[in-house]
C-alpha cells in the first residue's frame, strides 16, 4: 500500500508540474497585451478631470476639473445589454454592442439633468478573444465620445466554465454631475404640461427575449436575410445601436423649464413615465402622434402580439419623453429637430391616479 501511494504521490506531483493558469483556460500573458491597446482607446475620451485611467488599481477623477458647483451631486447608473449580445454571437459583429452598453447607463442618469463624467466597463467571457474584447472597447469608446464623457477603466475577466463557447456578458457604470438644485422635482409637473417624444433609433437594447423569439423561433427568419421593410438585413436591423441622447439633455435643461425627463427603456412608457410623475397626475399620450419604425410592426405582426403588451415590452419608437410647460412645447420640438432629433408633442400632463393613458 505505502509502494501505490509514493506512485501515486509521483503522477500528482509530476502532472501539478505541467498544469498552469493557462492551461486552466485563463490567459494572463494576452490579457497584459490589451491593455495598452484598451488604454489608447480609453484615451481617446479622456477629459481634463482623468487623472488616471486605465492600467492602476483604480480610475482618478478630478471632480474640481470637472465643473463648479455651489451643491454638487454624483449621479451613478449601471445596466448591461442583455440578451442583444445573442444577435451579436450569431453575427460575428461585436463593434457596436459597446455603444449599447454606454447609452443604457447614461439615458438613465441624464434623467437627473446630470453631465456624464466617466464611464467603466465590465466583460466577462469562458475565454478571451483579443480580437472580439478590442471590438467591445472600440464601441465603448465611441459611445463614450457621442456622450461626452470618459473612459477611464474596466475590468475584462476570464471566466472558464461560466459561458458557452464565443460567449460573454457586458455591463457598464457610469457616473455625471448634477447641480442639486438643478436636479428634476416631480413636484413641479403640473396638469396641462406638455409630452414631448424623442424618436428611438429601434428597440434599442430592450424587449430582445421576445423579438428573438418572434423573430428567430416563430417567424424562423435568418439574420442574414435583408428585410424590404426594414431596408437592411435583419441582424443589421436588431444591432442597430442604442441612441444616446446626453447631448440633446443637456442642451433641453439649460435652455428650456424642462420639469421631467424619462428614459423609456425595459417595460416602455407605462412603466418608465410615471416613474418621474408625482402622484394624481397621469401621462395622456395620443397614439399615431409619432412614426413608429418598422421593425415594431414586424415583431407585433409575426407574433400576433397584442397592443397592450407591446407597450410594456418596447418603446415603440420613443427613446426619451421631456416634459415642459405647454408654452415652451413647440420651441423644444423646434430645438430638438434643428439638432437632428425627431421629437414630436404626443401628449399632456392629466388629473388623475399616476400612470400612462392611451388615447
Amino acid at each position: 500500500m505505502a509502494r501505490n501511494g509514493a506512485r501515486v504521490s509521483a503522477v500528482i506531483k509530476r502532472m501539478a508540474k505541467r498544469l498552469t493558469y493557462k492551461s486552466a483556460g485563463v490567459d494572463i500573458d494576452l490579457k497584459e497585451r490589451l491593455i495598452p491597446l484598451i488604454g489608447r482607446l480609453a484615451r481617446r475620451t479622456a477629459g481634463p478631470g482623468v487623472l488616471a485611467g486605465v492600467g492602476g488599481f483604480g480610475a482618478l477623477f478630478d471632480l474640481g476639473a470637472a465643473a463648479q458647483l455651489r451643491a454638487p451631486v454624483l449621479v451613478a447608473g449601471t445596466d448591461g445589454v442583455g440578451t442583444k449580445l445573442k444577435i451579436a454571437f450569431a453575427t460575428g459583429r461585436h463593434d457596436t454592442i459597446g455603444i449599447d452598453c454606454v447609452a443604457m447607463c447614461v439615458n438613465d442618469i441624464i434623467c437627473h439633468n446630470a453631465r456624464p463624467l466617466f464611464f467603466l466597463d465590465y466583460i466577462g467571457s469562458g475565454k478571451l478573444d483579443s480580437r472580439v474584447a478590442l471590438a467591445i472597447v472600440e464601441g465603448i469608446a465611441r459611445g463614450c465620445k457621442m456622450a461626452g464623457m470618459a473612459l477611464v477603466g474596466g475590468e475584462t475577466a476570464q471566466l472558464p466554465g461560466m459561458y458557452a463557447a464565443g460567449e460573454y456578458d457586458l455591463a457598464g457604470f457610469a457616473v455625471g454631475l448634477a447641480d442639486r438644485a438643478k436636479i428634476p422635482n416631480p413636484a413641479a409637473i403640473s396638469a396641462g404640461d406638455a409630452l414631448i417624444g424623442i424618436a428611438s433609433s429601434g428597440l434599442h437594447s430592450n424587449g430582445y427575449s421576445l423579438a428573438r423569439k418572434v423573430l428567430l423561433e416563430v417567424g424562423k427568419l435568418k439574420l442574414s436575410k435583408r428585410i424590404a421593410g426594414l431596408g437592411c438585413t435583419l441582424g443589421e436591423e436588431l444591432l442597430r445601436p442604442t441612441k444616446i441622447y446626453a447631448q440633446a439633455a443637456i442642451e433641453l435643461f439649460e435652455r428650456f423649464p424642462i420639469r421631467g425627463l424619462a428614459n423609456i427603456t425595459g417595460g416602455g412608457v407605462i412603466e418608465n413615465l410615471p416613474r418621474v410623475m408625482p402622484p394624481k397626475l397621469r401621462a395622456a399620450i395620443r397614439r399615431g402622434s409619432w412614426p413608429r419604425q418598422p421593425i415594431f410592426d414586424l415583431i407585433a405582426r409575426i407574433g400576433r402580439i397584442e397592443q397592450a403588451e407591446m407597450d410594456r415590452t418596447f418603446n415603440n419608437g420613443i427613446g426619451m419623453i421631456a416634459i415642459a410647460p405647454a408654452d415652451h412645447a413647440d420651441a423644444v420640438v423646434r430645438h430638438l429637430r434643428r439638432r437632428k432629433y425627431s421629437a414630436f408633442l404626443i401628449g399632456e400632463v392629466q388629473r388623475g391616479p399616476r400612470g400612462v393613458a392611451f388615447a
